[in-house]
């Protein structure tokens, strides 16, 4: 089991030694983390799960979708979130930035196909976590304070993570009682309270009220969808993710079929790089366009753009849970940043999907309602014969698709252990220039340099790059290793 947090990790875990299923742990992995990464995620957010098993994969689509009930009367109000004193990163919050959630429809769908242990027994654990409190370790509290702008924005936030005037740091203690009478509700009723009931009206009527667009018939008409993966192919093995709409799936297909016709046993930094710079190039308004199409995916993959490419070629949390009979449950959600708009007496901290430059590239409040809006996130399996060889996924905003990328390439062609490989130094390719963490080979970096590639140099490991959570099974022994991103506070345990 591996997870953003130790708590979160164990409690997955407990569900596996009691006897349920990979699903089932998932499920209260992710219900664990509305507490200790709530900024990051919660009743609010949307996500995806892949769950592997029994011959077959699935993708569960619970992301957040467009709004389009009221008419925007508020504007999108930009924060600047610092990673480090020199790299800063513009959010939008508020009521405009409020999209449609998923999460609790997600969940219970999820457990309805493949989970083996009631809802209520999942989310006890979780909901007693939000009362009683967890304590802040050193990745939380970074995140805390880089989000320190927009979690003190507004009132109702300030009370949670603010309570005494000043924000909450590293050892006290967070607590979220709302939220634990949400996660109580959601065990007892399902999703139906959250998308018609009472808690619906509540967080539609603050919204709009408010001048963001997110009204009861957004929440009313939303559903989950189960999709089909997309599938590539790289060092002989099946490498199988989120499929379009969805976009940064497809993006890490393109990437990694590109990276297998390189020819080498390994490819080398300049060709990962270029990989990555293919699919940004690709990711143009027509290619956003295209991913509500069916059959994109095929298209978008063909032989010939792949050969084409080819030859050019020179906030958000996991959770990854492996069970004993091998199935795979490979669930990313996020909440973006939060909007900082945290809706009184429902537990939920609502979304900012809406105001996500990632999410919308070419311009805010352009999606359709209804639309599911174009995320990075990419739960994925690793197959050899059908036989999980990893399941990983990230996040990271717009660098999930390389921490994705990298990982892989470690597992495959590094033959790294998942741990090994989940810390390796990345890079990242975006706006020409390479991000490089400390420990990537200087005279390759140097080479990028020599080819006309900026290179930024960090000087440290940042979660700026991804969070990855991975669990790697040994093909012939069937054992599990699991890799912790810790750059995000990761951590495995062990049923």
């Amino acid at each position: 089991m591996a997870a953003g947090h130790p708590v979160t990790a164990e409690a997955g875990a407990r569900v596996l030694r009691d006897g349920g299923n990979a699903v089932d742990a998932a499920v209260a992995a992710v219900m664990t983390s509305f507490v200790t990464e709530s900024p990051l995620t919660g009743l609010g957010a949307g996500g995806y799960m892949l769950v592997h098993g029994e011959g077959r994969t699935d993708v569960l689509d619970f992301f957040v979708a467009a709004p389009g009930e009221g008419e925007r009367r508020s504007e999108l109000v930009p924060i600047d979130v610092y990673f480090t004193p020199e790299s800063v990163q513009v959010f939008h919050v508020g009521a405009a930035s409020c999209g449609v959630p998923g999460t609790p429809a997600g969940l219970v769908e999820a457990l309805g196909r493949f989970g083996s242990v009631p809802l209520a027994e999942l989310a006890a654990p979780a909901a007693r976590l939000a009362r009683e409190g967890v304590e802040i370790n050193g990745e939380q509290a970074y995140f805390l304070d880089i989000l320190e702008p927009i979690l003190t924005h507004y009132e109702e936030a300030r009370a949670i993570y603010a309570p005494s005037g000043r924000l909450l740091g590293r050892g006290e203690t967070f607590r979220f009682p709302e939220l634990g009478d949400a996660l109580e509700l959601l065990g007892a009723e399902g999703a139906t309270p959250f998308y018609e009931g009472e808690v619906a009206a509540a967080i539609a009527d603050w919204v709009l009220e408010r001048g963001g667009t997110l009204g009861r018939t957004d929440l009313a008409a939303y559903g989950t969808i189960a999709r089909e993966p997309v599938a590539a192919r790289f060092h002989g093995i099946e490498v199988l993710t989120n499929p379009p709409p969805s976009s940064g799936g497809i993006l890490i297909a393109f990437a990694l079929e590109l990276l297998e016709r390189t020819g080498g046993p390994c490819p080398t930094l300049e060709q990962i790089v270029a990989a990555m710079r293919a699919a940004q190039e690709a990711r143009s308004e027509q290619f956003l366009d295209g991913l509500v199409v069916p059959e994109f995916a095929e298209r978008f993959l063909d032989e010939s753009r792949l050969r084409a490419a080819a030859d050019r070629l020179g906030s958000t949390t996991h959770i990854t849970a492996v069970d004993g009979a091998g199935r795979c449950a490979s669930v990313t959600c996020s909440n973006g940043t939060g909007s900082g708009i945290i809706v009184p007496g429902t537990g939920v901290h609502v979304n900012n999907m809406l105001g996500e430059e990632d999410l919308n590239p070419h311009g805010f409040h352009l999606h359709p309602p209804g639309r599911r809006l174009p995320s990075m996130m990419s739960p994925t399996v690793v197959l050899e014969e059908g036989a999980l060889v990893a399941g990983l996924g990230s996040g990271g905003s717009n660098r999930i698709r390389s921490a994705i990328l990298q990982t892989i390439v470690r597992l495959l062609c590094d033959e790294l252990g998942a741990a090994e490989a989940v810390v390796a130094p990345r890079v990242h390719y975006e706006a020409g220039a390479v991000q490089a963490e400390p420990g990537i080979d200087e005279e390759a970096l140097l080479a990028l340099e020599a080819a006309g590639y900026e290179v930024v140099r960090w000087p440290a490991l940042n979660v700026f790059f991804g969070g990855v959570h991975a669990v790697a099974r040994d093909a012939s022994s069937g054992e599990l290793e699991g890799g912790g991103d810790p750059r995000r506070g990761g951590a495995v345990a062990v049923a």
